[in-house]
């Protein structure tokens, strides 16, 4: 059992320009994978290739930082305690209703993608909407075709329905990259018993998230977090539960997102004041935590960095193709005819 870290979802400011730096506060022995947001619901494809040309390009740079290709990436980077960078999108609008658009995204690192945000679009429902539908038949070839290029299916932000017709149809696992369990704090972006349940039985992991307003009422402690843990951990077993803080690294950035776009979200986001995020510092001491409360070595090597390693071996596939990741990108440009 790899003894690294995954943190299978964080958030830099999505604008060309901004600091790659601060994920370096990950920086631990056995090395971190962090996943970063390239892109969510406001975003379209070429929004999306821009953010994720200027983060490759400034990650690549970097003396702390290495882009992870393939899960061998991944191993080499962390077996020398190293920072390994992939990314993910927070639904399926930056696609531009081209699944084409999928197998370019993941020649650039994209490794998990959302369907649906919070509200119903081409792919589905969320879980803000009143009605959910689940996924549309657009939404299942979507998964269809993720499965096929190496981009794990995710269900956070997604409305019930949407998240277990995934589990239902997907060839590969399902996860929940960034969700608490609803059993334990009521709030429409956690996930119900029978969700885990559909994601642990296709093998994939829920990632217990460290926003305070996820955890409780604005509360992004250990215990809060192990609260879920241990709840999720019971419910579906050890094999099933991973931890993803969705840090902001500005929360400037965030309320300026929340202000732009006030239709993405509602009160369950505002109701407890100013959210409050688990910053990567606290999340580095999880392990120390787990292991006072009782917990095992390798249960809490599984949770903290194992159970995502495992579904990435599954899911992750070679970049196909000849062309390499860069050229991949200006193909795409030339095609939106951007320079």
């Amino acid at each position: 059992m790899t003894p690294l870290l995954w943190e299978q979802h964080t958030c830099l400011p999505l604008q060309a320009g901004t600091d790659v730096d601060p994920l370096t506060r990950y920086r631990r022995r056995g090395g971190a994978l962090v996943s970063v947001n390239a892109g969510y619901s406001p975003h379209d494809f070429t929004d999306t290739m821009t953010l994720l040309e200027h983060y490759r390009a400034a990650v690549d740079t970097h003396p702390d930082l290495e882009l992870a290709a393939d899960i061998d990436d991944v191993v080499t980077i962390t077996r020398a305690d190293g920072i390994a960078v992939v990314f993910d999108l927070e639904d399926s609008g930056p696609l531009d209703g081209d699944l084409d658009n999928l197998s370019t995204l993941a020649d650039l690192g994209v490794r998990t993608m959302l369907p649906t945000y919070n509200h119903a679009n081409q792919a589905g429902s969320g879980c803000l909407d009143t009605a959910d539908n689940g996924l549309t038949k657009w939404g299942r070839s979507l998964v269809a075709e993720m499965n096929q290029v190496g981009i794990v299916p995710d269900g956070s932000h997604c409305s019930s329905r949407t998240g277990l017709d995934m589990c239902e149809i997907s060839t590969g696992p399902v996860i929940y990259s960034h969700s608490c369990m609803r059993a334990v704090w009521d709030h429409p972006r956690n996930v119900t018993d029978d969700q885990a349940r559909a994601c642990a039985a296709t093998g994939g992991v829920i990632g217990i998230t460290g926003v305070g307003i996820f955890l409780g009422p604005n509360t992004p402690s250990l215990e809060a977090m192990t609260r879920h843990l241990e709840y999720a951990v019971d419910l579906v077993g050890i094999d099933h539960v991973g931890v993803s803080t969705d840090f902001s690294f500005d929360y400037a950035d965030f309320v300026d997102e929340v202000t732009r776009n006030p239709h993405l979200f509602d009160e369950n986001y505002t109701r407890w004041g100013t959210i409050q995020w688990m910053p990567p510092e606290t999340l580095l001491t999880l392990g120390e935590h787990l292991t006072e409360r009782g917990w095992s070595t390798s249960d809490v090597q599984a949770v903290l960095g194992g159970n995502f390693y495992r579904v990435a071996q599954h899911a992750w596939r070679e970049s196909h193709g000849s062309a390499t990741p860069e050229s991949r990108f200006q193909e795409a440009q030339n095609a939106t005819g951007q320079s």
